[in-house]
């Protein structure tokens, strides 16, 4: 390697801040705070999230939604299909519900004018690709 041209590699103490683990690793990043790990002084990096602390990795992960969104989509729309047409959630047994709301049919249009040919016609006939060999 060319000397100067590529950053230092060295011991790096990495810490979770929010678990406190601590473990050291090489890195090329700097840092100017040290810390004293199994009696070496090391310049150390403070992590926000890391394995040791993230949820996915703790299993301490929960799934939020547990009801599918095409369910949701019918319940709260009141569409046909599935166990998901259902009444809404917290309406009463019993109790009259509105009815669903009709949309009133689009009215066709016009279909569009035709679109006019560009001005010129085209290409030149110097331009256009000839399959003929000319000997």
């Amino acid at each position: 390697m060319k000397p100067g041209l590529h950053p230092a590699y060295r011991k790096i103490l990495f810490v979770d801040g929010a678990t406190g683990d601590e473990w050291v690793s090489y890195s090329t990043m700097n840092s100017n705070d040290t810390r004293t790990h199994k009696g070496e002084e090391l310049p150390f990096i403070r992590l926000e999230i890391s394995s040791a602390s993230h949820p996915f990795w703790t299993g301490q992960s929960r799934e939020v939604d547990t009801e599918g969104r095409m369910d949701r989509f019918r319940r709260r729309y009141n569409v046909k299909g599935g166990a998901a047409a259902a009444a809404p959630v917290g309406a009463a047994q019993g109790a009259p519900q509105a009815p669903p709301v009709k949309l009133a049919p689009i009215p066709a249009t016009a279909a569009p004018a035709a679109a006019k040919p560009a001005k010129g016609g085209g290409k030149p006939d110097a331009a256009k690709p000839t399959d003929k060999k000319k000997k």
